[in-house]
Parts: structure tokens; sequence; C-alpha cells
């Protein structure tokens, strides 16, 4: 079974659980011999709504005593489930879809990793191991709900129905790419499936996410707000912001944390001292959960008991997502040089989430070798075929990084424009001949 941990009951609980622990291990203290335990009877009320039982003794919260916040999971490495009660009610038709969406991404992340190491596009991040994360979240939403996506979230867009060549368009920054050119490869965005346009500085979307959330909960339209985030992230002033107003302002949003251990090549270890991000939770006066990352089913559970709570409570929800981040940080990444290569494999082969629904799809008898034989041929098939038509379609005009900024060109960038033209135009030799042709026109 699994809990949302609300505030005051597990600030109580974290002190009785310390003072407990604190007296055996510290037989020797006078202050442990003579603990008294906390009068319950007498409860003061300090600085507003901070409630606190009295206690006569001089207790001092050690971190290193405090038990982890448990990981809730259903579906196990060997794709199995012990608590049946928890299994999602998903068709064999839905389990397909859910898979196929996982490995589709796959696909793309290997084809277009290759892409960029021949010089075909500037630059990509994969999503090896932590795709249960975007595919089990996405099924638990409604596609109305707004989400904010960090760089590593495109199983979220995918499932909602991304097409192949719209990640392709914009990893080249073409003219029939959404942003024309005018981003870096993977930062994808679509109005039209309630994804925002993801921005590379880290943890700018959370207080973003709030802000819309707000809106939403005075809008009463039903919908909530889905923030996903790094643990690295979490380590941004804007993310402690955004969770102390979520929490003060009442809004309903979704905090997704997927923590895969590296800030890059910085180690959790090197970012923070606490017991993960979900600790922080009540310390906000946050609802919180932490999850196997790579369980899809207990993603999906915790998002949608997440989702419930937020709107029919109207409050913010903690998640994290306990995973394994596979492949480089990204293309300008090398992972080797600061973690185990066969520790990551290792890793890998007992926690992938994709191998771990697999395996439990093979027992349920809605998958098998020769569907996954046919799969995997058909998903190479339609990434390259894809990838073969993105490449041969032109890039956008030069002018649209004018064009897309306002809802007019204002004079300004006109004049801007006019100036760069004039720039090309002279120096005709060090720039390519479409770009001069597209300067003249």
């Amino acid at each position: 079974m699994f809990r949302f941990y609300n505030t005051s009951r597990a600030i109580y609980g974290l002190n009785r659980l310390i003072t407990n622990q604190i007296g055996k291990r510290c037989q020797s203290s006078t202050i442990a011999n003579t603990a008294l335990e906390p009068n319950t009877s007498k409860m003061s009320i300090f600085s507003g709504h901070i409630k606190g039982a009295i206690t006569n003794n001089l207790e001092i919260l050690r971190p290193e005593n405090i038990t982890p916040l448990p990981i809730y999971q259903v579906l196990d490495s060997d794709g199995a489930i012990k608590e049946k009660s928890h299994t999602p009610e998903f068709t064999d038709e839905h389990l397909v879809k859910m898979y196929q969406d996982m490995t589709l991404l796959n696909v793309l992340d290997r084809i277009l990793y290759e892409s960029q190491r021949q010089g075909r596009i500037s630059f990509y991040m994969t999503n090896f191991g932590e795709e249960a994360t975007h595919i089990g979240s996405a099924a638990a939403l409604n596609p109305k709900d707004l989400v904010y996506g960090q760089y590593r979230e495109a199983g979220v867009l995918m499932y909602r129905g991304f097409k192949l060549h719209e990640f392709i368009d914009q990893c080249f920054g073409n003219a029939r790419a959404s942003c024309k050119g005018v981003q870096m490869p993977v930062h994808y965005g679509s109005t039209n499936l309630s994804f925002v346009t993801i921005s590379s500085t880290l943890a700018t979307q959370m207080p973003q996410a709030v802000g819309s959330a707000y809106a939403y909960k005075r809008a009463q339209n039903g919908l909530c707000v889905v923030c996903y985030f790094g643990e690295g992230a979490a380590s941004e002033g804007d993310a402690h912001a955004a969770l102390n107003f979520a929490a003060t302002l009442e809004a309903p949003v979704i905090f997704f944390c997927r923590n895969n251990g590296y800030a890059i090549s910085t180690t959790t270890i090197d970012q923070y001292r606490g017991d993960g991000i979900a600790s922080r939770g009540p310390g906000y006066g946050m609802a919180t959960i932490r999850v196997d990352g790579n369980d899809i089913f207990a993603v999906y559970n915790a998002t949608k008991a997440a989702r419930e709570l937020a709107l029919n409570e109207m409050r913010p929800v903690l998640i994290e997502a306990m995973t394994l981040r596979v492949g480089h940080h990204s293309t300008s990444d090398d992972s080797s040089a600061y973690r185990s290569i066969d520790e990551v494999r290792t890793r890998d082969k007992k926690d992938n989430p994709t191998l771990r629904l697999r395996k439990y799809m093979y027992k349920r008898g809605c998958w098998d070798e020769d569907k996954e034989e046919k799969w995997m041929k058909d998903s190479q098939k339609m990434v390259m075929e894809a990838f073969a038509s993105c490449e041969k379609t032109k890039r956008a005009p030069i002018s649209t990084m004018f064009e897309n900024i306002y809802d007019k060109v204002e004079p300004h960038l006109q004049r801007q424009m006019k100036e760069m033209n004039e720039h090309i135009r002279q120096n005709h030799d060090h720039f390519p001949l479409s770009l001069y042709e597209q300067s003249s026109t």
C-alpha cells in the first residue's frame, strides 16, 4: 500500500522516531538517559499555525537518524506483481501502446544520438532508463493538463501524440519545425498537446508552473499542472521558491522529480545531504510520495493519486521517482569520466523499465518474441523513414529569428534585420549561398 506523507502527521511521527533513535544510539548521554516522551496533552501554537508538543527533553534532530522515506513499487524487476490489488486496470491494447511508446523512444534516441555524432544535428539528449517516468505519468494525466518539462520528457509528448517527424524536425531546426530553428534541439513544445516549450535554464519552469496552476485554480477548469525536473534542478533557487509558493497558494500542481543520481557529473552526495528530494515536501507543507521510477505501474498509480489529491484538495503534490540515467547527460558529456560503465550496465540489466514491462506482458500473454521482433523492425523503419524526410526539408529563412519573437515585427527588429542582410551581402563569401539568397529576397 502506498500513501502520501502529510505534514502534521509526518512531523510528529518524525519527532517520536528521532527521540527513540537518539536514545538508542546515545545510551551514555545524560540527555538521552533522562529523555521524556513529548507531553501530547500540552500542545502549543507558535508563530501562527505551527503546532508542537511540549517536551522537557533537549533534543537535536539529526538527519542521519531519520529513517528514509519508503519507495513505492508495484512491478518488481522480474515483471511480477506482489500486491495484486495495485495492478492498474489497463487493457492489453493500452499496455501494448505504452510499451511501444517506450521502445519507439529508445529507437528514436539511438538514431538521433548517432546522427549528432555524424554531425547531422548539433546536439542531443537521450532518455534511456527513464522511459517509465514519462509514459507512466503521462498515462495518468488528463491530455489537457498543462505540462512543464525540463529536457528529458520526450516520452510524455510521444504518449500524447507528438509525431516522429515533429521530434526530428525540431532537432534539425528546419522550416517545418514548430520553432523553425530558433531553439536548441530536444527543446520541444506543443500548444495542441498542452506542453510548454522547454527552456535550457534549470528550474525556471518550476515557478512558472505554479503561476499556471494558480490560474487554473481560479478558473476552476478541472485541470492541473505537472512540472518535471531533475534532482539537480532542485538545487536551484527557483525550485525552493516554487515549492514554497505552491504550498502557500495551495495550487493544483504536481512536482515530478526524476532523481537519476547525477546532476550532469555531480553525484547526489555532493549535491545534498538530506533524504533525497521527497524529504523536502513535508518541510514545505506538501503531500509527498517516493516511487520506483523504473516501475511504470507504480509511476502511473502515484501520478493518478497525486492528480486526484491536487484537484480534490487544491494543493500541490511532490513525487520523487528514483530512476537511472543510462546514457550520457548529453552529447556534450562523457559520463565514463565520473561513473563506472560496468556499474551502469549492471543496474540497467536489473532495473531496465522496458525490460520489466516486457516480462510482465509475456506473463500476461499480450506480447511475445515474434511480436517483439516484428515491432523492433517496424519501429526502426518508421524512425529511419521519418529521419530521411526531415533531413531533406529545407531550413527556415534566416529572417525567422526576427519574426518569431513578437506578434508583429517591431521597428527595432526590422532595423536589425536590415543590418543583418546588408552584412551578409557585403560578406557573402563567408556565408552559404542559400543564406545569401534568402537575405536577398
